[in-house]
C-alpha cells in the first residue's frame, strides 16, 4: 500500500497489538541511551527468545539462534537457515549511536562557584537545542587496574540532573544578533554539575567537593576520567506525544527505532529459509569509521566464522554470500514538518503516519556519497509489502539543494549485496527531543519481519 495513512486500515486488534508493540519500544527507548547500554538490552532481549553467544557453538545447523558482540557496542543475531551461508543472508542494519554531548578527557573545573565537564559534541547537532535543558550522564571509567565503573546519573526517579545554562534574555542583546549555529558555541557546551565548596577548601573548593562525592559513589578519581566515555544525554522517559497518543516523542529514535524494530523482527521470527541477520553498529553519526563502525571489518569476520561453524571454509564461499545477500539499511528518514514545508519536494516527502519509507538514494550535491539501490531489487520488496498490506512510501532527504545525509547502506554495498534504506520517518531529526508516528513503528517492524520471511 503505497503512500496512504495507514492509520485507516486498522482493526481493533490491529490497534491494541501496535500500541503494545509501541510500549515495548518505549521501554527499549527509555533504557537505551547508549550504544553500550543498547547493546545490553538488546542481548538480553535475544537471550529470552533462546538466542546463544557465538562462543557457545562447536558447529552451527539450521534453526540454530546466535549473537556476537564486539567491544559492547556492536551486536549481530543471527537465525541460521536451510540454505548455505554462501547462497546468501538476509540482514538488517541499523546504528544504534545518537547525536550527543561527550564527556572530554580533562573534563573537569570550576568557575565562578560552580563545578562544570567540559564537553565535545559527537555527531550533527544544532547546539542550541541542547541548553535549558535536564541532562543525564550515562558511561564508564576504566581505572588502571582493570577495572570498569558503570557510571548512570540523572534518569533514576532520585537522581538529580545535570544541564547547560544559556544566556537570560534580558543580557543577550548580543547574542541574539548571532547566526543560530554560532548563539552558543561548541566549546561553551559545558555541562553543570554542583555549586557546594567542600569546607576548608580555598582553591577549587566546589571542584573538590564534587570530586569527593565520586569518590565515595563511585571510586575513581580524577585521573582516570582520561579513561573513561561519559555521554551527556537527554534524562527522563519516552513519551506519548499528541493528544490521540499517535505518536512518541523522546530522544534517540535516529536510530534506535530501527534497531528495535529490525531485533524485534528477527526475534519475533523462528525459521527462515536464508540465514537472517539484525546487526547493530556504532558511529554512524560520524562517518561509520573505527573498530565498532560499519566501516569495520568485524561484520566481515563473523560472517566468516559463521560458514566455518557450518561447513568448510573458504575465502570464495564468504565472497559469494555477500554478493548473494540482500540487505535493508534500517535507517531513518526526515519527516515533513508542516512548519517547515519549504524545505522537502511534496511528491518524494515522507509523511508521518504513511508507513515505511524507502530511500533509493540519500547523499547530497548530487547524490554524493549514497548508495543508490538497484531498481529491480526495489521491485522484489515492492511486491512482497503490497502482497502482505504493509504501508510503504518512497522519499528522499529534502529538496535536491536544501541538504541530505547518509546511511550505513553505502558500506555493504561495496560487498556488492543489493543494498537499500528502509526506515521510519522522523521529526526534530538530531533534537534532544525527536518524534516519531506509532503507526510507522508498526509498519517497519511488519515490514522488516516479512523481508527475512518472504524474500
Amino acid at each position: 500500500m503505497y503512500n496512504k495513512n495507514s492509520w485507516d486500515k486498522y482493526s481493533d486488534n490491529d490497534l491494541k497489538e501496535l500500541f503494545s508493540f509501541n510500549e515495548g519500544y518505549k521501554k527499549y527507548l527509555t533504557i537505551s541511551k547508549t550504544e553500550r547500554l543498547c547493546v545490553n538490552e538488546s542481548i538480553r532481549l535475544a537471550e529470552e527468545k533462546g538466542f546463544k553467544d557465538i562462543s557457545a557453538f562447536s558447529s552451527l545447523k539450521e534453526g540454530d539462534k546466535v549473537y556476537a558482540t564486539n567491544k559492547g557496542k556492536n551486536l549481530a543475531c543471527f537465525i541460521i537457515g536451510k540454505h548455505s551461508i554462501e547462497d546468501g543472508l538476509r540482514v538488517l542494519g541499523a546504528h544504534i549511536d545518537s547525536p550527543r554531548l561527550d564527556v572530554k578527557q580533562n573534563p573537569i573545573y570550576e568557575s565562578s562557584n560552580f563545578c562544570l565537564l567540559d564537553t565535545h559534541y559527537y555527531g550533527g547537532i544544532k547546539k542550541y537545542q541542547w541548553v535549558t535543558t535536564p541532562l543525564a550522564i550515562h558511561g564508564v571509567v576504566c581505572k588502571k587496574d582493570g577495572s570498569v565503573i558503570e557510571v548512570h546519573i540523572g534518569d533514576d526517579k532520585n537522581d538529580p540532573v545535570v544541564g547547560i545554562s544559556d544566556l537570560l534574555i534580558h543580557l543577550s542583546a548580543d547574542q541574539l544578533q548571532k547566526p543560530a549555529a554560532k548563539v552558543v558555541e561548541g566549546e561553551d557546551l559545558d555541562v553543570t554539575i554542583g555549586s557546594i565548596p567542600l569546607k576548608g577548601e580555598e582553591k577549587d573548593a566546589v571542584k573538590k567537593n564534587i570530586l569527593k562525592l565520586l569518590k565515595e559513589k563511585y571510586n575513581f578519581d580524577e585521573d582516570d576520567l582520561s579513561s573513561s566515555e561519559l555521554e551527556i544525554v537527554p534524562a527522563g522517559e519516552a513519551k506519548d506525544y499528541g493528544l490521540d497518543r499517535s505518536m512518541i516523542a523522546s530522544y534517540g529514535h535516529d536510530d534506535r527505532v530501527c534497531a528495535y524494530t529490525s531485533l524485534k523482527a528477527l526475534l519475533d521470527t523462528d525459521k527462515v529459509d536464508y540465514t537472517s541477520c539484525c546487526i547493530l553498529v556504532d558511529k554512524e553519526e560520524i562517518g561509520s569509521v573505527g573498530a565498532t563502525g560499519a566501516q569495520s571489518k568485524w561484520f566481515e569476520n563473523v560472517i566468516a566464522e559463521l560458514i566455518n561453524l557450518t561447513t568448510d571454509y573458504s575465502d570464495l564461499k564468504l565472497r559469494h554470500a555477500f554478493t548473494n545477500t540482500l540487505m535493508l539499511s534500517s535507517d531513518v528518514s526526515a519527516a515533513t514538518d508542516p512548519l517547515y514545508l519549504s524545505v522537502n519536494e511534496s511528491k518524494n516527502s515522507a509523511l508521518l503516519g504513511n508507513g515505511i519509507c524507502f530511500n533509493k538514494y540519500t547523499g547530497a550535491r548530487g547524490k554524493s556519497g549514497c548508495n543508490d539501490a538497484m531498481p529491480e531489487y526495489f521491485a522484489k520488496i515492492r511486491n512482497v509489502l503490497d502482497n502482505e498490506n504493509i504501508n510503504f512510501q518512497t522519499t528522499e532527504l529534502g529538496k535536491v539543494d536544501q541538504g541530505g545525509g547518509g546511511t550505513i547502506a553505502y558500506i555493504l554495498g561495496n560487498y556488492n549485496m543489493n543494498v537499500i534504506d528502509a526506515g521510519v520517518a522522523v521529526i526534530n531529526m538530531h533534537a534532544p527531543m525527536e518524534v516519531v508516528s506509532k503507526a510507522d513503528v508498526f509498519e517497519a517492524y511488519k515490514c522488516y519481519k516479512a523481508f527475512i520471511t518472504l524474500l
